[in-house]
């Protein structure tokens, strides 16, 4: 990975990575902090990994590595303009919106660790780069 990123925005499945410390995407990370990438995630994400077998304590540090966006009303408004222009909707891709409004609001270039590469390629176009985890 040649390019520099400002931003790194994690979906659900990149934090539940780095919080069970998966091989590729703790190597991921280490390339991210060598840039000096600021993390980022979705309030929200926060809510789709926490489950009875989370490490709470691990949780915790990681969440003090990185900027928590909150969910805001103009950011939800933001989040059903995205899924609108999309063609997308429901309770599917309610979350996913959240993380890619809120990533497209952050200081470029941005880069995004998600398992849905296809549905974030539909709500942030050519305007984040995803990397498939």
């Amino acid at each position: 990975m040649k390019a520099r990123f400002e931003t790194v925005v994690l979906d659900s499945q990149g934090l539940s990575s780095w919080v069970t410390a998966d091989r590729r995407t703790h190597a991921l990370l280490q390339r991210f902090f060598t840039m000096g990438a600021d993390f980022v995630v979705s309030a929200n994400t926060i809510v789709e990994v926490s489950h009875d077998r989370v490490n709470p304590p691990r949780l915790n540090w990681v969440l003090s590595q990185v900027k928590v966006e909150p969910v805001t009303e103009q950011g939800a408004r933001a989040a059903a303009r995205l899924l609108k222009s999309t063609g997308l909707h429901g309770h599917k891709y309610a979350l996913d919106a959240t993380v890619a409004e809120a990533a497209l609001r952050q200081p470029g270039p941005v880069a995004m660790l998600t398992s849905d590469v296809d549905d974030m390629t539909k709500l942030c176009g050519d305007r984040v780069r995803l990397i498939g985890i």
